[in-house]
């Protein structure tokens, strides 16, 4: 019999095992596994003996793990839906993964960026093929415009968040961080909606019960964190933190109770914080890591007294950083 907390969590999720599995079987001609690796390094680094495995989905074909999202969320839809086209609302990384998805099966895709986004990501989601719209101050803005011009086209929106297919295709990640290393005690995990966390309780619900899930927000943008903290969804926050991946000014009705009811803990992290990770992991592992890529292993470092002698698995979510943000990360 499923304990009281299992039960509680698995009715809060918004997907079942049976979804992952599903959305495995749709990635799997697409999408190679990506590394899990040890650096000892790093072990040093957050010190406490803790042992540190790191996901390396920064080596996707869009340096980012939301190609796992975008792809299922595309692959899963009818043929005729995709006829019409898809449009979604994106910092970057959720619109390359929905591109590359629409040049895989030739859907038209537009993205919405919010006015000044990253300039990389910009470029890329241009070369994938999507027409590119840049719209809203804001990344809330850019959401309620996106939604605006799906019902002016009659394109079918592809929230980041807000889509069971969306988070179904982040949860092969932790499923596939199982198969690699089935031992680790806990996962750390960057947290903007919620895909990855959400996708994470609900394979170690399914796989591995005794698996903690814990969640890095930027201190910046620090919605997410204070509904959690409060229970209570709160929108339209301020946001203030290089880290576009995590700049997320409202919690989602989607992932917000599977948060509530699953996380073992959420804790926050400065820019600077993860500025010195992007340069301790670019050291260490030889790897970029954009500022939500290096959330977690920031993270990572606070917990650490607390994971002690723990074996813990950490995501480099994703690689996209700017040019700016990369000479502050070296240079400070």
């Amino acid at each position: 019999m499923m304990p009281p907390r299992g039960a509680a969590l698995a009715a809060a999720l918004p997907i079942t095992y049976d979804d992952v599995r599903a959305a495995r079987e749709r990635l799997r001609p697409h999408l190679a596994p990506t590394a899990l690796r040890d650096y000892p390094q790093l072990d040093a680094l957050v010190g406490h003996g803790v042992r540190v495995w790191m996901k390396h989905e920064n080596h996707q074909p869009t340096q980012s793990f939301k190609i796992r999202n975008g792809l299922n969320t595309v692959l899963g839809r009818s043929a005729e839906q995709r006829a019409h086209g898809v449009i979604g609302a994106s910092t970057g990384n959720h619109g390359l993964g929905v591109a590359y998805a629409g040049r895989l099966t030739g859907t038209p895709v537009a993205i919405c960026v919010p006015v000044g986004n990253n300039p990389a990501k910009n470029a890329a989601i241009r070369a994938l093929g999507a027409e590119l719209i840049e719209v809203g101050a804001s990344y809330d803005e850019t959401v309620r415009a996106c939604g605006e011009l799906a019902q002016q086209r009659g394109m079918a929106l592809v929230h980041s968040t807000n889509d069971p297919l969306v988070v179904a295709g982040a949860a092969t990640m932790t499923d596939e961080i199982l198969d690699q290393q089935p031992e680790l005690d806990a996962l750390v995990i960057a947290l903007g909606g919620g895909s990855q966390a959400v996708g994470a309780l609900t394979v170690a619900l399914a796989r591995k019960p005794e698996l903690k899930v814990y969640a890095v927000g930027a201190a910046g943008a620090p919605a997410q964190y204070d509904s959690w903290t409060k229970g209570t969804r709160l929108e339209h926050q301020p946001v203030q933190t290089f880290a576009e991946g995590i700049a997320t000014g409202s919690a989602y009705a989607l992932t917000f109770d599977a948060l509530r009811e699953g996380l073992s803990d959420f804790i926050k992290v400065t820019d600077d914080e993860m500025y010195t990770a992007i340069r301790d992991l670019l050291g260490v592992t030889r790897n970029l890591a954009e500022g939500a890529g290096a959330a977690g292993f920031a993270g990572l470092r606070k917990l650490a007294p607390r994971l002690e002698g723990k074996r813990v698995g950490v995501v480099m979510c994703g690689g996209n950083l700017s040019d700016k943000d990369l000479r502050v990360a070296v240079c400070g």
